[in-house]
């Protein structure tokens, strides 16, 4: 089990913070904790990391997301909205349930950039957090409030990608 409280943040606007938050929880995984992820914003379940969860034993997954974000004054932004709160109180039954030793909440910090989420609701939920767990917070943009909060945060720094010279999206890479 965790030793003691911890909440680590993968923001920035490089490829890789989904997949170092579920790096350190396939390593928490393996040392016997059970883990949750709990996916913002996304919305696909046949993604390479979804379907591994899917035959892990001790690794819940929730999808909550809706995929890509329209503009704040389309009509579908609203149902974006509603999906991310959704996830939030999703996010919220699984710190207060004590049945996890870790918990991701994926997308979560562009979730709030976007306006899908107030940050101060899920610095709420990270208050929530039993003495001996972990929570993991990703995606571009962390808000200082929840920069605050982390005990480790690191920055993805873009240099370059694929996509942007013609290379399309592989499994077990990009998805």
């Amino acid at each position: 089990m965790s030793a003691e409280k911890r909440v680590l943040l993968f923001t920035g606007e490089g490829k890789g913070k989904t997949t170092a938050a579920l790096g350190m929880a396939l390593r928490a995984w393996g040392h016997g904790m059970r883990v949750a992820c709990v996916f913002f914003v996304k919305s696909r379940h046949d993604v390479g990391e979804v379907l591994a969860m899917q035959k892990l034993d001790g690794w819940d997954h929730f999808v909550t997301g809706l995929g890509f974000l329209p503009a704040k004054d389309h009509p579908d932004f609203i149902k974006h909205v509603e999906a991310a709160r959704a996830g939030l109180e999703k996010s919220r039954e699984l710190v207060r349930s004590g049945d996890y030793d870790m918990i991701v909440l994926d997308e979560v910090c562009w979730a709030a950039h976007r306006g899908l989420l107030d940050p101060e609701a899920i610095a709420e939920v990270v208050g929530e957090m039993r003495a001996d767990s972990s929570l993991v917070l990703t995606g571009r943009f962390a808000d200082d409030r929840l920069l605050a909060l982390a005990d480790t945060a690191s920055s993805m720094k873009f240099l370059k990608h694929g996509y942007d010279d013609g290379i399309p999206a592989q499994a077990g890479i990009e998805k």
